[in-house]
Formats: structure tokens, C-alpha cells, sequence
């Protein structure tokens, strides 16, 4: 074999390994009816919204309110990301939906 291949080998298996043992490590940790600790109930309660408020601050940093289209692509996506998980409660549908009401906006509309 040429160390061509043999590095690209070499990182996919150890990525792979990795990854492996990551989605092993809550099993490992917390299974065969193990109790949770509250501090990681408590985590897997809060991080998942404090993502989202992230992701719509990082979304939403750089648009200009006082440049045309004024915002108005961004915040009418936002809404329907709103409305489609509030009415579905499916965040794909939800951040799918969005998204593409936002193409559409930027590359038909505005």
C-alpha cells in the first residue's frame, strides 16, 4: 500500500472511531436502568431551546433595518418557522419550511 492511502485510511477509522464511541458513551453511563443524574436531565431540558436562540441570533446578525429589503425576507421566514412549529411541532418541517419560504423571499420577491 502507498501512504496515499494509508493516511486517509488512518483518519476516516479513527474519525469513525470517535464517533463510535461518543453515541456509545450515554449507554455506557446511563444504561441498564442506571438513574439519571439531575444535572443531565436538567441539560437535556435546556440546551435543546438554547440552540435554537443561538442559531436565531447567528441567523439574524447581520441584517440591516435600514437598507432595503429592510429585513422583512428574514422576519417573515422567522414567522413562518413560528407558525409551522407551533402549529406541527416538528422542528424539520419547521426549519425546512422557513428555509424555504426565505429562498423564495430572496431569490423571487426581493
Amino acid at each position: 500500500m502507498s501512504s496515499g492511502f494509508i493516511t486517509p485510511f488512518l483518519v476516516t477509522m479513527l474519525v469513525a472511531g470517535c464517533t463510535f464511541a461518543i453515541r456509545y458513551m450515554p449507554f455506557a453511563l446511563f444504561g441498564g436502568g442506571k438513574e439519571v443524574p439531575p444535572i443531565i436531565t436538567a441539560l437535556g431540558e435546556m440546551l435543546p431551546p438554547a440552540v435554537i436562540a443561538i442559531l436565531v441570533v447567528y441567523c439574524l446578525k447581520s441584517v440591516s433595518l435600514v437598507t432595503a429589503p429592510h429585513g422583512l425576507p428574514e422576519f417573515i421566514a422567522v414567522g413562518i418557522v413560528a407558525i409551522l412549529h407551533i402549529w406541527k411541532r416538528n422542528n424539520l418541517l419547521s426549519i425546512g419550511g422557513g428555509t424555504l419560504v426565505y429562498m423564495v423571499l430572496v431569490q423571487m420577491v426581493f
